[in-house]
């Protein structure tokens, strides 16, 4: 589960590049029903949070960069993002965004994995990360796709200090790996690498991709409400042993998440 303490390697903020910020504001509106908050003035909505019952949930800005795609970005805590920067050129990551520093928010930095997943960090300083998770309408899980988890688990682990544990995909699905932060039980896992050919990464032309798996109450209404949105759906909903009711979906944009429903308890 995700938690709001933010230990260092959990997941904590997200925010999507989008080639049009009210547009994806109305759609998110609409599907996990967030309302934006524009961090700047006038009609050019540039930027700014999403937020659910008045907690911020995510982030939203325009996509800039040249002949990138849209895409969700998550964020993992940690302690030293100069420290981790280091860690990731070691094992033949890429640094994307060098460490920086934010009005005293925090420090941040971004990253590819060595075959291309792009993730980053956040050191906080007066701001820790998202307000709400784990509830309807908010993050309740991280996903990697990759085609080589073997080599995934090999970076991840050194530079962020994961521990994983796998476990068989209902259905012969192959192999998932749950991911759980450095001295932490595995009640507190906060995600997922799996394992697909570089066919069934159409999304990235075969290189992996890390996604957020948002809760919500209800994933056939959910669903209903992406495609009325104007997006489109990957995987159907469909129950899942042990998890619960999932869907992978796309926005208008062809930036990719999850929504589930959890398993009745």
């Amino acid at each position: 589960m995700i938690t709001t303490d933010f230990v260092p390697g959990s997941p904590c903020w997200l925010d999507l590049g989008a080639p049009d910020v009210r547009a994806a504001a109305a759609f998110y509106g609409t599907v996990l029903g967030w309302e934006y908050e524009s961090m700047g003035e006038g009609e050019d909505m540039e930027g700014g949070m999403f937020r659910k019952d008045g907690k911020i949930v995510a982030g939203l800005g325009k996509l800039t960069e040249e002949g990138a795609r849209s895409a969700w970005m998550i964020y993992f805590s940690v302690a030293d993002a100069d420290s981790v920067t280091q860690a990731v050129e070691r094992a033949g990551g890429t640094v994307r965004v060098a460490p920086m520093d934010l009005e005293g928010w925090g420090r941040m930095a971004q990253y590819s994995d060595p075959l291309g997943g792009q993730f980053a960090v956040w050191q906080p300083g007066t701001d820790n990360g998202v307000e709400l998770v784990d509830e309807p309408g908010s993050l309740c899980w991280t996903e990697l796709y990759t085609s080589d988890a073997a080599a995934a688990k090999e970076f991840y682990g050194g530079v962020l200090g994961w521990r994983f544990s796998d476990m068989e995909v209902p259905g012969g699905g192959g192999t998932y790996a749950l991911v759980t932060p450095a001295g932490l039980p595995e009640e507190r896992m906060h995600g997922g690498v799996m394992e697909m050919s570089k066919e069934n990464l159409a999304l990235t032309n075969g290189r992996p991709y890390w996604h957020p798996v948002f809760a919500v109450a209800d994933c056939d209404a959910a669903v209903a409400k992406v495609t009325e949105g104007g997006g489109s759906v990957q995987m159907a909903p469909q129950d899942m042993e042990g998890v619960g009711r999932l869907a992978v979906c796309l926005d208008p944009s062809n930036a990719d998440f999850v929504v589930l429903t959890p398993p009745r308890s």
